[in-house]
């Protein structure tokens, strides 16, 4: 069933303008003049969402908003206003009233309709009941005529006629299927393909590019940008339809979509500046970059918004009166709910100092003020594409822990059923009851293999989006070192070169931690290894990364051990890399890598060093998975270093542990045993 929207405005062209965008989009949509006819439309039928003008022929919006929110019968109904009084105080005055979002006038339709599809998606109460086809095609005979193929078939349509509007809808649609026409006005079909595959939020939605081309190379073309399936339009309606059904059965299982925000959808812009001059032109700028943008003319205004309505992004002046940039960037970065909006800091000051002051406050970058907004809006977009990957990664290690305890849950299943099926086969013949349980134990180990065999698919396909970005990191250093070679200085190549030895270095590390979470099904790799060259070639590296703050470093010759090469790199890597981190406040800071004889006569190996150290009340925290004992403003990290150490011990038959004080250093050792 089609989700339904009332739109009331006085306007006929806005109503008839939004009515064009929202039927395009799959809506079911009913038009309003005044607040009557509202009131009449809302007690015959009941409505997913509410589109809103504030000032209505008949009386005040927010009168009505006020009506519907008291009602049990709509008080669930969002409700999204449409105004063209856009200061803070009446947008503040709306949002209070009850409103779920404002927007400000002269609108987006295609802003508009993404805002709705978040406010009914958000609302969640009515699970989609038919597929839904992303149809974007320019020729309106043909999109119509497959409409109508797809809603006999018993799909919903969304239409779109470029490829432009085609990714807005993706976005805030999320679509079971897509089927793209290959020529269209603007960016081409494979290029709107190439696109969602460049989305951790869309990747995983099935395309069709259609085509009146027969050329070979056309389809090779479609296949290379990321296509599914490739079909000449005149083969027909019912061998496309076969076609979509065939890509709905082999999408996403139960055709769930990922949850992370999508860099397509219309971002919302928190604009914070008391030159009313400047701050019009900067919202003009955004605006015509397709942005949705909230004006806020001091601090203030801009702390009361953000505990109103959420944005994708704050752009906030330096100087200004009353509250300052400064204090308004800490206390936005100061609370938990904001302090991941990506915040850049503008000023009129081109000195260092002010640089510093911005970015001491927790801003994510700072930008000096100029007629030019093109690096304004360039480094907008790195901050939001930074944001997305930050919550793709974290999607990503979210789905790998999940997978990792199911593994561990069918791993104790499966030993568990080997106990017991060596207990029926003794008493077989004594008890048939027995032999069932022996049947449904053998399905286990089956559940259990199946389970194993989709981490393994899963964790490749984890390594292979994750080595992508740094392939392309590579490549391109690669391309500027031979085209802009010798324009550079030989500073600035090595600075490149740095960028390209430390892409190749990360994806070793992916590979090497892909591999360890499949230790319990995999040989280890034993041999003689010295740990003082390991070290030295981490050591080495640190330097590398960080010449200005430079370490005095002791590693004893001679440190043989008996163990995986690439997984004690891993170990020395993350030991060091705590040290090297943990000593960065110290007057002088010094690490040492050594070995002493235990009383039990065993050899433990350490790294010591003289940085914050830790309470040792705290010691049982250290090696849990994502347990910190400081802040990332303190000390950035992940907090899975320590955990991974634990676990390249304890496959090596060893023992790993801790001892501490704060401010006086910490020293972590660790056993080889002789065997896995």
């Amino acid at each position: 069933m089609k989700p339904s929207v009332i739109i009331v405005d006085d306007s006929i062209t806005v109503r008839m303008d939004l009515k064009e965008s929202f039927d395009a989009a799959g809506f079911d949509t009913t038009l309003c003049a005044t607040i009557e006819a509202a009131r009449s439309a809302c007690s015959r039928k009941t409505f997913d969402l509410a589109i809103l003008d504030v000032l209505l022929p008949d009386g005040d919006g927010l009168e009505l908003l006020q009506e519907l929110k008291a009602a049990p019968a709509t008080a669930r109904m969002p409700v999204l206003l449409l105004s063209a009084e856009d200061e803070v105080r009446d947008r503040v005055r709306g949002l209070k009233t009850g409103a779920d979002d404002y927007v400000g006038k002269p609108y987006d339709a295609s802003q508009m309709v993404a805002r709705a599809a978040e406010l009914v998606q958000r609302n969640g109460d009515r699970a989609r009941e038919r597929p839904l086809v992303l149809l974007i095609d320019d020729s309106a005979t043909f999109a119509q005529e497959m409409r109508a193929a797809f809603e006999a078939a018993g799909h919903d349509v969304a239409l779109a006629a470029s490829g432009e509007e085609g990714l807005r809808l993706a976005a805030s649609l999320r679509p079971d299927v897509a089927a793209v026409d290959q020529v269209l006005p603007g960016i081409d079909g494979a290029e709107v393909i190439r696109r969602l595959r460049a989305d951790a939020a869309l990747r995983r939605i099935p395309c069709l590019l259609l085509t009146a081309s027969e050329s070979r190379a056309d389809e090779l073309r479609a296949f290379e940008a990321g296509a599914d399936g490739f079909l000449q339009k005149q083969r027909g309606s019912a061998v496309i339809l076969a076609k979509l059904a065939a890509l709905l059965r082999s999408g996403p299982e139960g055709g769930r979509q990922s949850a992370l925000p999508s860099l397509l959808t219309p971002k919302r812009i928190l604009a914070v500046d008391d030159s009313p001059t400047f701050l019009g032109r900067l919202c003009d700028e955004l605006r015509a970059d397709g942005y949705d943008v909230v004006p806020a003319r001091s601090g203030k205004d801009a702390m009361e918004l953000l505990g109103l309505q959420p944005v994708d992004g704050i752009l906030l002046d330096l100087m200004m009166p009353e509250m300052s940039g400064k204090e308004a960037c800490r206390r936005i970065k100061a609370e938990a709910a904001w302090r991941d909006i990506p915040l850049i800091i503008l000023t009129a000051r081109e000195e260092s100092e002010a640089m510093i002051e911005g970015i001491n406050a927790g801003a994510d970058d700072y930008i000096t003020k100029s007629g030019d907004f093109e690096i304004l809006k360039a480094r907008l977009r790195a901050q939001l594409r930074r944001k997305q990957f930050e919550d793709e990664n974290r999607e990503i290690r979210e789905q790998l822990h999940k997978r990792e305890m199911e593994a561990v849950e069918f791993t104790a299943l499966r030993e568990l059923a080997g106990v017991r099926a060596a207990l029926i086969a003794d008493l077989k013949q004594k008890n048939e009851d027995l032999a069932r349980a022996n049947l449904q134990l053998l399905r286990a180990n089956e559940a259990a293999d199946e389970a194993n065999r989709e981490l393994e698919s899963f964790s490749y396909s984890v390594s292979h989006d994750l080595r992508a970005p740094l392939r392309a990191i590579d490549g391109f250093s690669q391309l500027l070192l031979d085209r802009a070679g010798e324009r550079l200085d030989g500073q600035e190549r090595r600075y490149l070169q740095r960028v390209r030895d430390g892409t190749q270095r990360m994806g070793q590390l992916i590979d090497d931690m892909l591999s360890l979470s499949r230790v319990t099904r995999q040989e280890i790799k034993m041999d003689t290894v010295e740990l003082s060259g390991l070290a030295r070639d981490v050591v080495e590296q640190l330097r590398l990364l960080a010449p200005e703050s430079p370490r005095e470093v002791e590693i004893a010759d001679n440190l043989v051990v008996h163990g995986d090469r690439g997984l004690l790199r891993i170990l020395l890597t993350n030991l060091l890399n705590n040290a090297w981190k943990f000593t960065a406040k110290a007057e002088q800071p010094r690490i040492v890598v050594d070995r002493q004889t235990l009383p039990d006569g065993d050899t433990a190996y350490f790294v010591r060093d003289n940085g914050a150290g830790f309470e040792m009340q705290y010691v049982g925290k250290l090696f849990g998975v994502f347990q910190r004992l400081h802040t990332a403003e303190e000390f950035p990290g992940t907090g899975v270093g320590l955990a991974t150490v634990q676990r390249v011990v304890r496959r090596h038959g060893g023992r790993v542990w801790a001892e501490g004080a704060v401010g006086r250093g910490a020293t972590f050792y660790f056993t080889l045993g002789t065997s896995p």
